[in-house]
Protein backbone atom coordinates (compact mmCIF):
# COMPACT_ATOMS: atom_id res chain seq x y z
CA UNK A 1 0.00 0.00 0.00
CA UNK A 2 2.92 2.29 0.75
CA UNK A 3 4.31 1.43 -2.60
CA UNK A 4 1.53 2.40 -4.19
CA UNK A 5 1.10 5.79 -2.57
CA UNK A 6 4.66 6.75 -3.19
CA UNK A 7 4.07 5.75 -7.31
CA UNK A 8 1.04 7.82 -6.75
CA UNK A 9 2.57 10.52 -5.43
CA UNK A 10 5.06 10.43 -8.11
CA UNK A 11 2.53 10.66 -11.12
CA UNK A 12 1.27 13.85 -9.62
CA UNK A 13 4.49 15.43 -9.34
CA UNK A 14 5.72 14.61 -12.62
CA UNK A 15 2.38 15.87 -14.00
CA UNK A 16 2.64 18.94 -11.97
CA UNK A 17 5.85 19.56 -13.29
CA UNK A 18 4.86 19.82 -16.65
CA UNK A 19 3.71 23.39 -17.96
CA UNK A 20 1.97 24.57 -20.79
CA UNK A 21 3.97 26.01 -23.80
CA UNK A 22 3.54 30.37 -23.25
CA UNK A 23 0.53 32.16 -25.38
CA UNK A 24 -3.37 32.69 -24.87
CA UNK A 25 -5.39 29.38 -24.91
CA UNK A 26 -8.02 29.42 -27.32
CA UNK A 27 -11.83 29.12 -26.32
CA UNK A 28 -13.12 25.69 -27.60
CA UNK A 29 -16.60 24.54 -28.32
CA UNK A 30 -17.91 21.83 -30.37
CA UNK A 31 -18.30 22.46 -34.59
CA UNK A 32 -20.53 25.42 -35.08
CA UNK A 33 -22.29 26.57 -38.67
CA UNK A 34 -20.07 29.38 -40.43
CA UNK A 35 -22.20 32.74 -40.13
CA UNK A 36 -18.72 34.39 -41.87
CA UNK A 37 -19.38 36.86 -45.02
CA UNK A 38 -18.30 35.04 -48.17
CA UNK A 39 -18.32 38.47 -50.00
CA UNK A 40 -16.20 40.04 -51.09
CA UNK A 41 -12.47 39.66 -52.62
CA UNK A 42 -10.93 36.71 -52.19
CA UNK A 43 -6.94 36.47 -50.90
CA UNK A 44 -5.03 33.84 -52.25
CA UNK A 45 -2.36 32.70 -49.10
CA UNK A 46 1.21 32.59 -50.26
CA UNK A 47 2.82 29.63 -48.43
CA UNK A 48 5.90 30.39 -49.56
CA UNK A 49 5.98 33.70 -47.32
CA UNK A 50 3.13 32.09 -44.56
CA UNK A 51 4.22 29.83 -41.29
CA UNK A 52 3.41 27.69 -38.58
CA UNK A 53 5.28 26.96 -35.80
CA UNK A 54 4.41 25.09 -32.75
CA UNK A 55 5.79 24.07 -29.48
CA UNK A 56 5.03 21.05 -27.16
CA UNK A 57 6.40 21.01 -23.38
CA UNK A 58 7.06 17.65 -21.59
CA UNK A 59 8.91 17.78 -18.16
CA UNK A 60 12.84 17.69 -19.21
CA UNK A 61 12.68 20.30 -22.26
CA UNK A 62 10.59 21.91 -24.69
CA UNK A 63 10.50 20.72 -28.49
CA UNK A 64 9.73 22.99 -31.18
CA UNK A 65 9.35 23.20 -34.84
CA UNK A 66 6.87 24.00 -38.36
CA UNK A 67 4.21 22.77 -40.07
CA UNK A 68 3.36 24.30 -43.60
CA UNK A 69 0.04 25.19 -44.67
CA UNK A 70 -0.61 24.00 -48.58
CA UNK A 71 -3.39 26.34 -49.28
CA UNK A 72 -5.61 28.95 -48.42
CA UNK A 73 -7.34 32.49 -48.65
CA UNK A 74 -8.62 34.60 -46.75
CA UNK A 75 -11.95 37.17 -47.82
CA UNK A 76 -11.67 40.98 -47.64
CA UNK A 77 -14.74 42.86 -47.50
CA UNK A 78 -14.78 46.64 -47.11
CA UNK A 79 -11.59 46.42 -46.04
CA UNK A 80 -11.97 44.21 -43.25
CA UNK A 81 -11.41 40.33 -43.00
CA UNK A 82 -14.91 38.66 -43.07
CA UNK A 83 -13.47 34.85 -43.73
CA UNK A 84 -11.43 32.60 -45.03
CA UNK A 85 -9.85 28.87 -44.70
CA UNK A 86 -6.94 26.78 -45.06
CA UNK A 87 -5.85 23.28 -45.07
CA UNK A 88 -2.47 22.28 -43.68
CA UNK A 89 0.26 19.37 -44.94
CA UNK A 90 0.80 17.42 -41.64
CA UNK A 91 3.37 15.40 -43.28
CA UNK A 92 5.34 18.57 -43.36
CA UNK A 93 5.71 18.03 -39.79
CA UNK A 94 9.57 19.32 -38.84
CA UNK A 95 11.03 19.64 -35.64
CA UNK A 96 13.47 22.48 -34.87
CA UNK A 97 15.16 22.03 -31.83
CA UNK A 98 17.09 19.07 -32.88
CA UNK A 99 18.71 19.97 -36.23
CA UNK A 100 22.27 18.71 -34.33
CA UNK A 101 20.96 15.71 -33.84
CA UNK A 102 19.57 13.74 -37.14
CA UNK A 103 18.82 10.69 -35.20
CA UNK A 104 16.53 12.17 -32.23
CA UNK A 105 15.30 13.90 -34.76
CA UNK A 106 13.70 11.91 -36.92
CA UNK A 107 12.64 9.73 -34.22
CA UNK A 108 10.44 12.87 -33.23
CA UNK A 109 9.14 13.95 -36.22
CA UNK A 110 8.33 9.65 -37.04
CA UNK A 111 6.52 9.91 -33.96
CA UNK A 112 4.54 12.82 -34.29
CA UNK A 113 3.64 11.60 -37.60
CA UNK A 114 2.27 8.09 -35.91
CA UNK A 115 -0.88 7.21 -34.76
CA UNK A 116 0.55 7.97 -31.13
CA UNK A 117 0.62 11.48 -32.31
CA UNK A 118 -1.49 13.04 -35.95
CA UNK A 119 -1.49 9.93 -37.55
CA UNK A 120 -0.52 11.46 -41.42
CA UNK A 121 -1.12 8.40 -42.50
CA UNK A 122 -4.87 8.51 -42.19
CA UNK A 123 -5.30 11.90 -41.72
CA UNK A 124 -2.80 13.52 -44.03
CA UNK A 125 -4.69 16.97 -44.09
CA UNK A 126 -5.84 19.32 -41.23
CA UNK A 127 -8.31 22.39 -41.97
CA UNK A 128 -9.34 25.50 -40.66
CA UNK A 129 -12.50 27.10 -41.68
CA UNK A 130 -13.32 30.76 -39.75
CA UNK A 131 -16.83 30.70 -38.74
CA UNK A 132 -17.33 34.30 -37.64
CA UNK A 133 -15.44 37.48 -37.03
CA UNK A 134 -15.84 39.24 -34.51
CA UNK A 135 -15.54 43.43 -34.62
CA UNK A 136 -12.63 44.61 -33.45
CA UNK A 137 -9.65 47.33 -34.45
CA UNK A 138 -8.13 47.95 -37.74
CA UNK A 139 -5.29 46.20 -36.54
CA UNK A 140 -6.81 43.37 -34.19
CA UNK A 141 -10.32 41.02 -34.33
CA UNK A 142 -11.46 37.76 -32.59
CA UNK A 143 -11.59 34.81 -35.28
CA UNK A 144 -13.51 31.97 -34.77
CA UNK A 145 -13.43 28.80 -36.79
CA UNK A 146 -13.86 24.97 -36.66
CA UNK A 147 -10.20 23.13 -36.86
CA UNK A 148 -10.36 19.72 -38.07
CA UNK A 149 -7.44 17.51 -36.71
CA UNK A 150 -7.45 14.02 -37.24
CA UNK A 151 -10.60 13.86 -38.32
CA UNK A 152 -12.15 15.36 -35.23
CA UNK A 153 -13.61 19.23 -35.79
CA UNK A 154 -13.95 21.48 -32.91
CA UNK A 155 -14.56 25.16 -33.01
CA UNK A 156 -11.75 27.51 -31.63
CA UNK A 157 -11.29 31.39 -31.16
CA UNK A 158 -8.12 33.75 -30.87
CA UNK A 159 -7.07 37.03 -31.56
CA UNK A 160 -5.35 38.23 -35.09
CA UNK A 161 -2.87 40.65 -34.88
CA UNK A 162 -3.23 42.33 -39.03
CA UNK A 163 -0.08 44.13 -39.35
CA UNK A 164 -1.10 44.93 -43.21
CA UNK A 165 -4.25 45.57 -45.13
CA UNK A 166 -3.57 47.44 -47.87
CA UNK A 167 -5.99 46.47 -50.75
CA UNK A 168 -3.50 43.63 -52.61
CA UNK A 169 -1.50 42.17 -49.20
CA UNK A 170 -2.69 41.07 -46.05
CA UNK A 171 -0.63 40.23 -43.16
CA UNK A 172 -1.93 38.74 -40.33
CA UNK A 173 -0.64 36.63 -37.08
CA UNK A 174 -1.85 34.63 -34.39
CA UNK A 175 -0.49 32.98 -31.30
CA UNK A 176 -2.60 30.69 -29.15
CA UNK A 177 -2.60 27.63 -27.31
CA UNK A 178 -5.15 24.58 -28.18
CA UNK A 179 -5.48 21.31 -26.13
CA UNK A 180 -4.40 18.08 -28.46
CA UNK A 181 -6.60 15.84 -26.35
CA UNK A 182 -9.68 17.59 -27.29
CA UNK A 183 -8.50 16.21 -31.16
CA UNK A 184 -7.66 13.12 -29.63
CA UNK A 185 -4.13 13.57 -29.52
CA UNK A 186 -3.89 11.46 -26.10
CA UNK A 187 -0.58 9.99 -26.21
CA UNK A 188 0.78 10.94 -22.48
CA UNK A 189 4.91 10.36 -22.99
CA UNK A 190 6.99 8.63 -20.57
CA UNK A 191 5.98 8.18 -16.93
CA UNK A 192 8.98 10.28 -15.83
CA UNK A 193 8.57 12.94 -18.62
CA UNK A 194 4.80 13.52 -19.25
CA UNK A 195 4.22 15.54 -22.11
CA UNK A 196 1.80 18.69 -21.54
CA UNK A 197 -1.40 18.90 -22.87
CA UNK A 198 -1.48 22.14 -24.74
CA UNK A 199 0.30 22.88 -27.98
CA UNK A 200 1.61 26.10 -28.50
CA UNK A 201 1.16 27.79 -32.22
CA UNK A 202 2.27 30.65 -33.63
CA UNK A 203 0.77 31.77 -37.20
CA UNK A 204 2.26 34.09 -39.77
CA UNK A 205 -0.49 34.16 -42.82
CA UNK A 206 0.27 36.47 -46.20
CA UNK A 207 -2.05 36.46 -48.67
CA UNK A 208 -2.10 38.32 -52.10
CA UNK A 209 -5.15 39.74 -53.96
Amino acid sequence: MKKLSLVLLSAVLFASCTTNPKGDKAATSDEIEATAVSEGTTYAIDPSSSSITWTGNKVTRAHTGTIKLSSGSVVINEGKLTGGEFSIDMNSIENEDLKDDEVNKGKLEGHLKSPDFFDVTSYPTSTFVITEVSEGSSDKVDVAGNLTIRGITKNVKFPIIISQNTGELFVGSADFNINRKDWGVAYEGMKDDLISDEVNFKVSLTAKK
